[in-house]
């Protein structure tokens, strides 16, 4: 995810101090990975000077000055591109669960032990993540699915990798 566009978007509704994009983003994005207070600022300090944002107005306080940050037109237009422009799928062409199983059959360790080891916590985590999504709003609902589809599709390569142990043992000459 692309923070600096993720907070141009957030500042299209208005504009916001740091303290109040860290807080947006947080509760819309972050559940999972909030912000540090650090990010946003040498985010907003970035787009500032790439011309994408502009401080609307300063505010004196009990502490350092409060920005105001609004998003510029040219801020608008980068938001318009990186939301039109696909997201490159990721394959995982190198994985390391391949290495690992690789590794072990070349070091004469048990590949069947390191995939049921594997699984067992693929298996956990998707508990998890059904659990928190019931329990979820359908923003919520949405990410644990997408963790959920990928998780299924791990299992079934550790299924299909497990089936022919044999075969790539054979093949790496363990």
């Amino acid at each position: 995810m692309s923070i600096g566009h993720t907070l141009l978007g957030i500042l299209e509704s208005g504009p916001r101090h740091g303290y109040d994009l860290k807080r947006a983003f947080d509760e819309k994005f972050g559940q999972d990975r909030p912000l540090h207070y650090g990010q946003v600022y040498s985010t907003m300090s970035r787009l500032l000077k790439n011309g994408l944002v502009e401080v609307d107005g300063i505010e004196a306080g009990g502490g350092p000055e409060r920005k105001r940050y609004a998003i510029t037109d040219a801020g608008i237009s980068d938001v318009e591109q990186w939301l039109a422009q696909p997201e490159k799928p990721e394959p995982y062409l190198q994985s390391t669960l391949y290495n690992k199983v690789v590794l072990a059959l070349l070091t004469g360790r048990s590949a069947a032990d390191l995939l049921d080891v594997q699984r067992a916590e693929h298996l956990r985590l998707m508990r998890i993540l059904t659990d928190r999504k019931r329990r979820g709003d359908l923003a919520d609902q949405l990410i644990c699915d997408h963790a959920l589809f990928h998780l299924e599709a791990d299992l079934r390569w550790l299924e299909l990798t497990a089936a022919r142990l044999g075969q790539l043992a054979t093949e790496v000459g363990a």
